[in-house]
């Protein structure tokens, strides 16, 4: 739950202050957002743990990718987001088979909140874009 607050609130001083567009502030935009067009969502840095680590070792920083989340339950999986960009990928000696490994995604506040609900639930998956 921690985790969900703390993406939720994200870094202070991450997305600046509301009243200035993203433009403006130096902030990451989606490759949809236009100069002078609506601003792209406020974006954060969600650390994500990946069930298999050895994927992980696949990513490289920049790379996007779609977040799945396959419930312990044995519902049916999920995506949770798409076209995430990859800020950070944890070190290989600290990915472990049972534990798997640490990234770190640049995404909106809101999938941000959903990522971090799926990672208490549910074991994560990435697929590359």
């Amino acid at each position: 739950m921690a985790a969900a607050a703390l993406a939720a609130a994200g870094p202070q001083g991450f997305a600046g202050p509301p009243d200035r567009p993203a433009e403006d502030q130096g902030e990451r935009t989606t490759p949809s957002a236009k100069p002078g067009g609506p601003s792209a969502p406020d974006l954060v840095r969600a650390p994500v743990r990946i069930a298999d680590a050895e994927t992980v070792r696949l990513l490289r920083p920049g790379d996007r990718v779609d977040v799945i989340a396959a419930p312990t339950s044995g519902a049916r999986a999920t995506r949770v987001t798409s076209g995430a960009r990859v800020t950070d990928v944890s070190a290989g000696e600290q990915a472990s088979l049972e534990g798997g490994a640490l990234i770190v995604l640049s995404v909106p506040r809101a999938d941000a909140v959903k990522l971090a609900g799926a990672g208490a639930n549910s074991r994560l998956a990435v697929v590359l874009c």
